[in-house]
């Protein structure tokens, strides 16, 4: 009877540790817009095929920099002719970048000329460097913040017709398309309590507009726009996604959007249809600032 206990002891603590391993906690799942689990070379093979891609992120998010760096170089590697753009770059930057890249740019001159972001040594350099050492082409986006300050607190898009031809140039043409009814922009108005009123969301028409612009502005044929942005820039097939196809209905565009959910054995309810792929991030994970 012994020799059976301790056999049965044996087949349970061997079944307890396999379990364990099953259940071995994750710090993402990747998911469709319709829920289902995917597979990162599912996901990969999809962007191999697309136009644009439009990754929205966390900023603070540590998976979503890792993943758009492992897709930047998988897709690199796979030899797709990749182009890289960015919402933290403002388009008057543009050169300082180009110089940068082209190794004709000390660094620090570099930072401090392209007004980079305060995390941007943890999370947007290592992309910067990739475009860098791989001879990328890495497009400047955004519109400089200043332009959409002055649409927010001097009246909206009529704010802007004193500029000069040169400063036109550093954004998308005006009049942009403008629907204040999009979803995206509503929630906005909703979020801030009414507080900026339309003026608000045509600040941020603005900046979708612009990168939405000097995407398809750089975008050559068979070539992949590997575009990083916020997540509430390209959710919901909205921002930029939408800017993109007013200006071109022809382009094809894959959106990935960045969640946090307390488990993630399946996609939240309120998470479908944010984008084609969604990375779901255990709540818990920690933040880059």
């Amino acid at each position: 009877m012994t020799k059976n206990f301790n056999i049965g002891l044996m087949l349970l603590l061997m079944f307890s540790f396999a379990k364990g391993f099953a259940q071995e906690k994750k710090a993402f799942a990747l998911f469709s817009q319709a829920g289902e689990p995917l597979t990162y070379q599912r996901i990969l093979d999809s962007i191999s095929k697309t136009d644009v891609v439009l990754f929205g992120e966390f900023h603070n998010n540590p998976i979503s920099h890792w993943l758009q760096f492992e897709l930047a170089s998988d897709l690199k590697k796979n030899n797709i002719n990749l182009i890289l753009g960015a919402e933290m770059f403002e388009t008057d930057t543009q050169e300082v970048l180009d110089r940068y890249l082209s190794d004709s740019l000390a660094e620090s001159d570099f930072r401090k000329k392209a007004r980079v972001w305060t995390n941007y040594n943890t999370d947007y350099k290592p992309i910067v460097d990739f475009a860098k050492s791989t001879s990328t082409p890495f497009i400047a986006t955004n519109i400089p913040r200043p332009y959409a300050t002055k649409i927010y607190k001097n009246g909206g898009f009529s704010a802007l017709d004193s500029l000069s031809q040169n400063e036109y140039k550093l954004m998308a043409p005006l009049p942009i398309p403008f629907d204040s009814e999009l979803n995206s922009y509503q929630n906005m108005l909703k979020m801030m309590g009414g507080h900026g009123g339309e003026d608000l969301v045509k600040a941020q028409a603005i900046k979708d507009a612009t990168m939405a612009h000097f995407i398809l502005k750089n975008l050559k044929p068979n070539q992949v726009f590997f575009h990083l942005n916020g997540s509430y820039h390209s959710n919901d097939f909205e921002g930029i996604y939408w800017y993109l196809k007013t200006y071109n209905p022809d382009v094809n565009i894959l959106t990935i959007s960045t969640v946090e959910q307390n488990e993630l054995n399946s996609l939240c309810e309120e998470h479908l249809n944010k984008a084609n792929f969604i990375i779901a991030v255990d709540e818990d994970m920690t933040k880059t600032y």
